[in-house]
């Protein structure tokens, strides 16, 4: 039997884990699968896409600098995929027609809720950042019931877009960086990419105890540098996105394969995996 191909796009793309978690849901279900990592061209992305797509491609996700042309060039979307206007998995149905999810904010709340045990219902969250990472977690995360979700971001104008677009989703405001917030935050997540230049990035003044969790959607070898300044504050609970990454990827695998992989197994596997390089 052919092995059923999928692929991860995206430049650069030599670092992703994609195809490694990728193969290892399928060892779960005995599945026959390819899974492969494809670095397009930023200017002839299309082309090569569809070159790709013409070699028999079932689904393939979409990472760095692709999410918000692929959510242009599907030709169906989900909800969250339309409200995050990036996409980051795509189904090809079988009249041919691209279907086009995002995972990114359903695999984060599932890493926070299921992996660490955490109950948003209630809470004050403060998301850094506005771009499209931000974009893409907003409408799970006020789906967990917050009491208040909080936008910083260096350019004002763009936390102030976000909030006007999820705001009839619930409630969700915005906050200058540097500004001193009164108000005390369960939850801060960074979504900006501050960390990859190991700068901290744009925040109001907060305050923040040991109770206090701290997400950063970065991860890899070294604790990323959001949540090295976060220990060093004597906060506890510090969580990096390798988790995200493996629930989103669970979720892909979901709407490809109509079965969800379980995911406490390889997380470990992978966690030890970054630790011994």
């Amino acid at each position: 039997m052919t092995a059923h191909q999928f692929a991860v796009i995206g430049n650069p793309i030599a670092h992703s884990l994609s195809p490694q978690i990728h193969q290892a849901f399928a060892t779960q279900f005995g599945h026959n699968i390819q899974y492969q990592a494809h670095c397009l061209s930023v200017v002839e992305w299309q082309q090569q896409l569809e070159q790709l797509l013409h070699h028999g491609l079932k689904g393939f996700n979409v990472t760095v600098p692709f999410k918000e042309k692929v959510w242009q060039w599907v030709k169906n979307k989900s909800q969250r995929a339309h409200a995050a206007q990036a996409v980051n998995t795509v189904l090809i149905e079988e009249d041919g027609l691209t279907y086009g999810e995002n995972t990114d904010g359903i695999g984060l709340c599932r890493d926070l809720l299921h992996n660490h045990q955490l109950n948003l219902q209630g809470k004050h969250i403060l998301i850094l950042g506005a771009g499209g990472a931000a974009k893409g977690v907003i409408l799970p995360l006020l789906a967990t019931g917050p009491a208040q979700i909080t936008i910083c971001n260096r350019t004002e104008k763009k936390a102030l877009d976000l909030v006007n677009q999820f705001r009839s989703s619930g409630n969700i405001d915005s906050i200058k960086p540097h500004t001193t917030s009164t108000q005390y935050y369960d939850l801060i997540i960074n979504a900006s990419s501050a960390s990859l230049n190991r700068t901290l990035p744009s925040m109001p003044n907060i305050v923040i105890d040991n109770n206090t969790v701290l997400y950063d959607m970065m991860y890899g070898k070294a604790m990323p540098y959001f949540l090295q300044w976060g220990k060093q504050q004597g906060i506890h609970t510090l969580i990096d996105g390798l988790g995200m990454l493996v629930e989103q990827a669970a979720e892909a695998y979901q709407l490809w394969h109509g079965v969800r992989p379980e995911t406490t197994k390889l997380l470990s596997q992978l966690r030890y995996d970054l630790s011994m390089h």
